[in-house]
């Protein structure tokens, strides 16, 4: 007796056969990427007209305040949340442009999550987007580090002749790591949460350029929350407090967190763009990353953290000495006084 056919063995229609072309296209075609996200988008963001193309969505005030206050929700972290898996399933894409929207919202999302970690509240949404983030990291660079060889003052330059014996650059290079070597991680765990945050803002640091200002302010301004409002802490509490404490010092300095060397290098890298890398000048995005700087040089003088009072303490020094009227001469023009007239 000869078996029925089952559905696997029946050809498919013409219908279903169509719907995978249209599917296999729009994965492979960058618009139609960009359309489905935007999509998507419009059925959360409900307040507020979506633009129909990343560029204008990428500066589009309106929309970025919406969606910063759907962040900024008490319970914006959660795994459920759909703005975060809108997030996480955004950045999955191979759209750079794609990529530079999510990136658009990471000071904020830093900001929160690192604020809300000693509150105890669930965040795994907030988790899996940094998650993404430090994946795309790892996988762009294969886990290797970052590093600079920094000039060595022992060794004659090319535009000198040396007196001494001439020394092996093969063996005396003076290597300083930017970016330490990165291990995949599936989870985050509390000795982990600092790498993975640190290495989601170097990211954001590579697309520093192209971001827009209140993007910049809100990370500035995560900063100064992170360092404990005025970069002040109160006396008579030792590093290695208990965590009921620790909890109320956080509702209370709203939002001072620990900052170790992991979170501080790329915080600075950020701050001196914000600074003095403008392309356009902006007033308002210098002072705020100048009170930012301020803040985190504070706490790191209350935390006795060589790296990071050096790094902001120079940051401020810099700014100051780019303030100065005095510096303000462009030594390129030729000055009146030195003309001759015939």
């Amino acid at each position: 007796m000869s078996e029925s056919p089952t559905i696997n063995d029946s050809p498919p229609s013409p219908a279903i056969a169509g719907d995978s072309q249209t599917t296999a296209a729009n994965e492979s075609d960058p618009n139609a990427k960009c359309q489905t996200a935007i999509q998507s988008l419009s059925s959360i963001v409900t307040t507020t007209t979506i633009p129909s193309t990343i560029s204008l969505l990428l500066g589009d005030s309106s929309v970025s305040a919406a969606i910063s206050s759907l962040l900024l929700r008490p319970d914006s972290g959660a795994g459920d949340n759909n703005l975060c898996r809108w997030l996480y399933d955004t950045f999955q894409s191979t759209e750079p442009s794609l990529h530079l929207l999510v990136l658009r919202f990471v000071p904020l999302i830093a900001g929160l999550y690192l604020s809300r970690v000693l509150l105890r509240q669930p965040q795994a949404g907030f988790e899996a987007v940094l998650l993404a983030l430090y994946a795309h990291e790892t996988t762009s660079r294969a886990g290797q580090a970052v590093t600079v060889n920094i000039p060595d003052l022992s060794h004659p330059s090319i535009y000198h002749e040396s007196k001494g014996p001439a020394k092996n650059n093969s063996t005396c290079l003076n290597i300083a790591v930017v970016s330490s070597t990165l291990d995949p991680h599936g989870t985050v765990r509390s000795t982990r949460r600092a790498r993975i945050v640190g290495v989601a803002l170097e990211l954001y640091y590579s697309e520093i350029s192209r971001m827009p200002r209140q993007s910049k302010l809100d990370f500035c301004g995560a900063c100064e929350k992170w360092a404990g409002g005025n970069g002040e802490t109160r006396a008579g509490v030792v590093p290695e407090e208990e965590e009921s404490v620790a909890v109320a010092r956080s509702e209370k300095d709203g939002g001072r967190i620990p900052l170790p060397w992991e979170l501080v290098q790329p915080m600075m890298r950020i701050l001196g763009h914000c600074l003095m890398g403008m392309k356009v000048e902006d007033k308002e995005v210098k002072e705020a990353a100048s009170k930012a700087c301020q803040s985190l040089y504070l706490r790191s003088l209350h935390d006795i953290n060589p790296k990071a009072i050096l790094a902001a303490g120079s940051l401020l020094r810099l700014r100051e000495i780019a303030l100065d009227p005095k510096n303000q001469i462009d030594h390129t023009e030729i000055s009146n006084d030195n003309v001759l007239s015939v």
